[in-house]
């Protein structure tokens, strides 16, 4: 089981980090999970939209100041963690290559690239010795719910997944979370209001998120599905390495400012197992907290989990009906182990296993 803040670096050697997004959500809690793990930065470099530059940020009781992003910015970066969008990413992480570093790209822009490694740590370390010059970091919701069912997948096999989410606004951007905080206030003072962002922000029609639940997380694709839903199962049988592997999913966007959860159903490959086997499993599986004592009301919760690394499970449960089926309900602060602590945590691996030099 991880332990929070725990550090685990088996070199101190000093490594010029850059951040390309540095005054987003996700960037800003990238450089704070680098200087809370103690990453071995011999220089942090700050990037960001012409918009943003000249922004100071604090990293290690240091005043930095955030650059422009431009190829020429990556000059001498070892490792360059990106967070500012696709087309951002898709502009910039080869340039950032061709100077030699090593990217770790937190969009959806290469996730689904055959020659792009897509990773969470505690499921597929090993695949980042395959990289060409970029790593991928997966959608969030998809990074909590394969940490929490590898570990029933190595010793029992998998052959369903059905995942329900419950996903916080944050996902969606600051300006979604300023429209929640601004449309519940409206509606506590019985003043109207005209939604701006959500479902998506480009589209022509907008919901009230406040007091409501949206089952559209990004947009819609031929097949019923949305983009968002679409991510958790190509990424899932990616990460997995199981193309056969059955997965859907439905997305729901929830009032909540933080913390994704999920309601998944699984199937697994043997008879016989019961939920104190799983619960015994997951108890000591590496990035999960075991929450599940129905007796003490204990359970995840997204309130809870906010700030913490770790993936939370509980609601553990037999089927009724399939011996091989289970339910359980897994919640993560997805500003961190669905963003930011994931993108960090491949770097430490990549220095872990030598990787980087």
């Amino acid at each position: 089981m991880v332990v929070e803040g725990e550090t685990a670096m088996s070199e101190r050697k000093g490594y010029r980090v850059a951040v390309v997004g540095a005054t987003g959500a996700v960037g800003q809690q990238m450089i704070q999970t680098l200087e809370s793990r103690d990453f071995p930065v011999a220089e942090l470099l700050l990037l960001s939209s012409s918009r943003s530059a000249g922004t100071k940020v604090q990293y290690k009781g240091e005043e930095l100041t955030v650059q422009e992003a431009k190829p020429e910015s990556f000059e001498g970066v070892d490792i360059a963690l990106f967070s500012a969008g696709g087309s951002v990413s898709k502009e910039l992480a080869p340039e950032a290559v061709k100077r030699g570093a090593i990217v770790v790209d937190n969009t959806s822009a290469f996730r689904m690239d055959e020659n792009t490694p897509l990773v969470v740590p505690e499921v597929n370390e090993e695949d980042l010795h395959s990289h060409n010059g970029i790593i991928a970091n997966p959608n969030c919701s998809t990074i909590q719910m394969v940490v929490a069912l590898e570990p029933l997948r190595k010793k029992f096999g998998l052959e369903k997944i059905i995942v329900s989410t419950y996903q916080a606004v944050s996902g969606a951007g600051a300006a979604a979370v300023e429209e929640l905080e601004e449309q519940t206030q409206a509606i506590l003072n019985g003043e109207e209001y005209e939604p701006k962002i959500l479902p998506v922000k480009s589209a022509d029609k907008h919901y009230q998120i406040a007091f409501n639940a949206i089952p559209q997380i990004d947009t819609f694709v031929d097949n019923g599905f949305t983009y968002e839903e679409m991510k958790m199962i190509n990424e899932t049988k990616k990460i997995m390495h199981m193309p056969g592997l059955q997965v859907a999913a439905t997305c729901v966007r929830l009032p909540v400012g933080t913390g994704h959860s999920e309601s998944v159903y699984i199937e697994i490959g043997q008879d016989g197992v019961s939920a104190a086997d799983v619960k015994e499993l997951l108890s000591d599986a590496p990035g999960v907290v075991l929450q599940d004592d129905p007796e003490q009301q204990l359970y995840p919760m997204p309130a809870f989990c906010v700030g913490k690394n770790d993936v939370f499970v509980g609601r553990i449960r037999k089927d009724l009906d399939n011996d091989k089926g289970f339910h359980m309900w897994v919640v993560s602060d997805n500003l961190l182990k669905g963003a930011a602590w994931n993108s960090v945590q491949i770097a430490e691996s990549l220095v872990k296993l030598g990787i980087v030099k």
